[in-house]
């Protein structure tokens, strides 16, 4: 299986809710560093997974969604509980909207599986990994 990685960054504020995470009930903010990798079994027939610039910029652009937002106030996170888990999901789906729209070039219609990872801090993480749809 061969990978490419890309990597980028946001900053968001929230609030949780549950007694479980205690102070971060109140809002807060989180800086993560986000690695999204993409797979393929077999490089296409330039030797590539993907396109890393196309998949910078779409990373970016997900990202760019998100950054400096209180999540708190947007609708499609309402009554959610934006954890670094379900961002991760977040994020995973919406590059695999930008796959399917062409965006990431056509050597993104061989990619297989891809793994977004959100880094909390230097000591943890969280991420969310599947194959893609055909």
């Amino acid at each position: 299986m061969y990978s490419v990685t890309v990597r980028d960054h946001f900053m968001i504020a929230h609030s949780f809710r549950g007694e479980v995470f205690g102070p971060a009930q109140q809002l807060h903010g989180a800086t993560y560093v986000v690695d999204l990798e993409m797979r393929r079994s077999e490089l296409d027939d330039d030797g590539l997974v993907v396109d890393i610039g196309l998949a910078s910029q779409a990373l970016g652009a997900v990202l760019k969604a998100l950054n400096y937002r209180n999540l708190d106030d947007e609708p499609a996170f309402s009554g959610v509980n934006t954890s670094t888990e379900f961002l991760a999901r977040v994020v995973f789906d919406r590059i695999s909207d930008r796959i399917r729209d062409g965006s990431l070039g056509p050597a993104a219609a061989g990619l297989t599986s891809m793994r977004v990872t959100l880094h909390e801090s230097h000591i943890a993480s969280a991420s969310y990994e599947n194959a893609l749809p055909d």
